[in-house]
């Protein structure tokens, strides 16, 4: 398993940091020690050892568990509506009124 390009030439060199979340994403300090437990480990073994790293990681840049919790959030709401134990105006919380900083 290598992660490096079958044909190395500067648009590689160029591209490559675009699939990056170094670009001040939330994730950038999760990537860059997963990264690193990767550098120091080998590919190889380095899946094995890093492996809380890299699914901390992706955890972070896929949102798999905040997405299963809205739609989880989203059903309950959903349920109580129809059974009615909300209203429809309750059904939804609010929103803020403008300029309510």
């Amino acid at each position: 398993m290598s992660l490096s390009p079958f044909f190395k030439s500067p648009l590689t060199d160029f591209s490559g940091a675009v699939v990056s979340h170094q670009w001040g994403g939330r994730c950038a300090n999760l990537e860059l020690k997963a990264l690193d437990c990767l550098e120091a480990y080998g590919l190889d073994r380095g899946v094995k050892v890093c492996e809380s790293l890299i699914l901390d990681f992706q955890e972070c840049s896929l949102r798999t568990k905040e997405n299963q919790r809205y739609l989880a959030m989203r059903a309950e709401r959903e349920r109580q509506y129809k059974s009615g134990e909300r209203s429809k105006e309750d059904r939804y919380a609010p929103s803020p009124q403008p300029d309510s900083y």
